[in-house]
C-alpha cells in the first residue's frame, strides 16, 4: 500500500495530542514508514517573518496568511507544499506537487507561475514502519486520494 499524495483526515475518536482534527498531506509511505505535513492548523507565525526573514517584501498573496502547523516533529524546520514542483535545490517531488526544505523558493513565491499554489509549514508528522498501518486499520484514519491538490 502507498497513500503518498493522499490525505489523511483524523478520525473523531482522534481528540487529543497534535492529530486532533487534523488533515494530513501525506508526501512519502512506503515499507520504512510514512511523513506528511497536517495542512490545517495555522501557527501564530504570520507569513510576513517568512519573507521578513529572507531580506524581501511579503508578496500580496501571502499578506494576511500564516504559516501552518506541519507537525510535532522537527518544529524548528520549514517545508514549502506548492504545484508544480519545479527546480530548487531540495525538493521531494509527490505526483506535480513539490515538497521543498531549501530557501531558494522563499524569494520565487510572489510569482506565480513558478509556484502556482503553496503552503508553508513548519514541522511535519512521521510514522514508523507499520505504524500509519496498524493506525489505519484501527480506524483512527480516513484515506482519500489529493487528486487534484485540493492543499494549496
Amino acid at each position: 500500500m502507498d497513500l503518498s499524495n493522499h490525505f489523511l483526515i483524523a478520525a473523531p475518536a482522534l481528540d487529543e495530542g497534535p492529530f486532533a482534527g487534523s488533515v494530513v498531506y501525506l508526501c512519502e509511505h512506503n515499507e520504512e514508514g510514512a511523513m506528511g505535513m497536517i495542512i490545517n492548523k495555522p501557527s501564530p507565525i504570520p507569513m510576513q517573518a517568512v519573507f521578513a526573514g529572507n531580506g524581501g517584501d511579503t508578496p500580496p498573496r501571502f499578506a494576511d496568511a500564516f504559516v501552518f502547523f506541519g507537525g510535532p516533529v522537527h518544529p524548528e524546520r520549514g517545508f514549502v507544499v506548492h504545484t508544480p514542483a519545479g527546480e530548487w535545490q531540495s525538493t521531494l517531488r509527490v505526483a506535480d506537487n513539490g515538497i521543498t526544505t531549501s530557501r531558494d523558493i522563499i524569494g520565487h513565491l510572489g510569482d506565480e507561475e513558478k509556484v502556482a499554489k503553496v503552503l508553508l509549514t513548519i514541522g511535519y508528522a512521521s510514522w514508523e514502519k507499520g505504524q500509519l498501518e496498524r493506525e489505519l486499520a484501527e480506524n483512527t484514519w480516513l484515506s482519500v486520494a489529493a487528486d487534484p491538490p485540493y492543499f494549496v
